[in-house]
């Protein structure tokens, strides 16, 4: 019925049938998102709120007429619960940025795309606030009391009260009524876009960000979307580079207002508290109810974050405080333990097709492991996938959606984790672990990937990784601070 509905919104738009349609992977949302393809490709959206996809078609209606660089709605289904927008492509500015969120070291190119993203936000925030209906937002029009009541509680319904840890209701909750109070206090004078972080910025072929999921957008004070930017848990920025990306902010923001550099940083650093929060209590609910796995491997990310925040104290929320480095500590939210002598090991992962036969050891050692990906469904049988990779965007999606690969990457890690932690006590110098698919393009290269990023970031070791179809290869190096 809903693929009906969005082939009649295509011929509406554009005089014709559309050849395929195509379910494609969202966000942690229940909105479901479809790739129509004909004689112009265009994006399907169905959302079980009616309320939200009339929010999202009026900003984006709104933002279009003020020059902001966000999808046209080609048309809208009578009852209002799908829609057509324009397709922005595959490339998302968290997939460009890749190699840097896996290395911790951002290229001249990555950074570029990052600063060229955030000077962005002031024009949204001010640009977009002009003639802005606010009673058009869904599910309130403004960032008050109850907006910021709300995300406290999810993170303690959601995070909290799942890890076991004992505490004072009645202390926490006079804690957030003091956040409350604090985040409220400042002036709400700007649209918040409420979700601005790299997923949600797709590029252009010339590096160009265009910008999506807007529809939880409000208005509210200026910090809570630079917090959510430059404090996204999984981007992995770091202090150096967060800082010149707020400097670039602020430098923008000046076309718009006088901006005191030292009461910007002192009243933006709460809403990192919150905004870290409120991504916990997301990552609470998609991942421990919701059983979404990927979710679940996003905790220590921002745990990292709230560690790095709690070395400096906030004394207006001295029992939170406590509350979160207790629970910062808990044993399932830390960094692997270091191996007391520097590591000399190198791992090599691959992918590799079946077909073109399996990977040489040109090590000398033999042995490593070989996983053979051929039983997960494969996103190659499809036509909208067949051009791109393991490392794109809506590969990882429909992968990762599906799920099958994300249980054969659980038994594969346990079996590679405990050779990595007898290598490095043994002081061992090579391991070798590749993954085979049928074409070596899609499974292979996302679990090979995948398994890469971990090691280097788990372990610090030297990780060689190759996709030996696509021709690619990186090294992650040792770091010197190794984080789970």
């Amino acid at each position: 019925m809903t693929t009906e509905i969005l082939k009649k919104l295509y011929r509406t738009a554009t005089g014709s049938e559309a050849d395929s349609v195509m379910e494609i992977s969202g966000s942690g949302s229940n909105r479901h998102y479809y790739r129509l393809a004909g004689t112009r490709t265009m994006i399907g959206v169905c959302g079980t709120s009616v309320e939200e996809n009339e929010a999202f078609v009026y900003m984006a209606e709104h933002f279009r007429r003020v020059g902001l660089p966000v999808p046209e709605v080609y048309a809208c289904s009578d009852d209002r619960g799908c829609y057509l927008q324009e397709d922005l492509g595959h490339v998302s500015l968290f997939d460009a940025i890749g190699q840097g969120r896996a290395t911790g070291q951002f290229s001249e190119w990555e950074v570029e795309l990052l600063r060229r993203t955030i000077r962005l936000l002031p024009r949204f925030q001010h640009e977009g606030a002009r003639d802005f209906d606010y009673s058009r937002c869904f599910p309130q029009p403004a960032f008050d009391r109850r907006s910021v009541l709300w995300d406290l509680n999810y993170f303690k319904y959601c995070f909290l009260k799942t890890t076991g840890i004992e505490f004072r209701e009645d202390r926490l909750e006079d804690d957030f009524e003091a956040m409350t109070d604090l985040l409220t206090g400042v002036p709400s004078d700007a649209f918040m876009y409420r979700d601005f972080q790299s997923r949600n910025v797709m590029l252009q072929r010339n590096g160009e960000p265009w910008f999506i999921d807007f529809q939880g957008g409000r208005r509210g004070p200026i910090y809570y979307d630079v917090a959510s930017f430059v404090w996204q848990a999984k981007a992995g920025y770091s202090e150096t580079l967060r800082r010149e990306l707020l400097h670039e902010y602020m430098d923008a923001l000046r076309a718009y207002r006088p901006v005191d550099e030292a009461l910007f940083l002192a009243e933006l650093r709460p809403f990192v508290l919150f905004r870290t929060l409120q991504v916990l209590g997301a990552y609470g609910f998609r991942g421990y109810f919701e059983k979404k796995e990927h979710f679940i491997e996003s905790v220590p990310f921002a745990m990292a974050n709230l560690r790095k925040l709690l070395e400096e104290d906030f004394p207006q929320f001295p029992y939170l405080c406590e509350l979160l480095r207790r629970m910062s500590t808990l044993e399932r939210f830390l960094p692997s333990k270091e191996v007391e002598k520097p590591s000399t090991l190198t791992v090599e992962v691959k992918s590799f097709a079946y077909k073109k036969g399996m990977p040489v050891d040109l090590s000398g050692n033999g042995g490593g492991f070989v996983f053979d990906c051929r039983a997960i469904h494969n996103p190659g049988k499809y036509e909208c996938y067949q051009s791109l990779t393991g490392c794109d965007e809506p590969v990882i999606q429909f992968l990762e959606k599906d799920g099958e690969i994300l249980r054969f990457l659980r038994h594969a890690y346990a079996l590679v984790d405990a050779a990595v932690e007898r290598y490095l006590k043994r002081g061992f110098t090579h391991l070798s672990v590749s993954f085979g698919c049928t074409g070596g393009q899609h499974r292979s290269v996302y679990a090979a990937q995948h398994l890469a990023e971990r090691l280097s970031r788990k372990y610090g070791v030297r990780v060689e990784l190759e996709h030996r179809e696509q021709q690619q290869e990186t090294v992650f190096e040792e770091k010197k601070s190794r984080n789970a």
